[in-house]
C-alpha cells in the first residue's frame, strides 16, 4: 500500500507538471515542468522525501526499459534517419560530452562547499 501511494504523489505531481504546461505558453515539457513542482515540493518540505523516497528508487532502477519504445520508434524511422545520420552523432557527442563536463564541475562544486559548510561547523564548535 505503501508503494501505491507512493506513485499517486510521483503521479500527482506529474498531472500538474502537465496541467502547467496547458496554462503556460512556454516551449517547455511537462515532463520538466512537474520535475520542478516536484523539487520545489522536496525543497520547501511541503513533501518529506520519504513519502515518495521508494517508489522513487523503483522507478530510478527500471529507467532502461523506459527507452525501449524510444529505441522502437528511431528503428521505424530510420528512413529519415539515414540523410542526417552524421549530424546526429556529432551533436549526440558533443552534447553527451558538455553535460558530463558541466555534470562534473557543478558535483565537484557541491563537494568543496559541503567540505566548507563541515570545516566552518568544526571550528565554530
Amino acid at each position: 500500500m505503501k508503494y501505491v501511494r507512493q506513485f499517486l504523489i510521483i503521479t500527482g505531481i506529474s498531472f500538474l507538471g502537465e496541467g502547467l504546461k496547458a496554462l503556460l505558453p512556454l516551449p517547455i515539457p511537462a515532463s520538466i515542468y512537474g520535475l520542478v513542482l516536484m523539487l520545489a515540493v522536496l525543497c520547501l518540505r511541503i513533501l518529506p522525501l520519504e513519502a515518495v523516497k521508494d517508489a522513487g528508487k523503483f522507478l530510478v532502477e527500471i529507467m532502461p526499459l523506459m527507452f525501449i519504445p524510444a529505441a522502437v520508434g528511431l528503428m521505424q524511422s530510420w528512413e529519415r534517419i539515414r540523410p542526417i545520420l552524421g549530424q546526429l552523432i556529432v551533436v549526440t557527442v558533443v552534447s553527451t560530452v558538455v553535460v558530463m563536463a558541466v555534470s562534473g564541475q557543478t558535483t565537484q562544486a557541491v563537494i568543496r562547499r559541503g567540505r566548507k559548510e563541515r570545516k566552518n561547523e568544526r571550528d565554530t564548535v
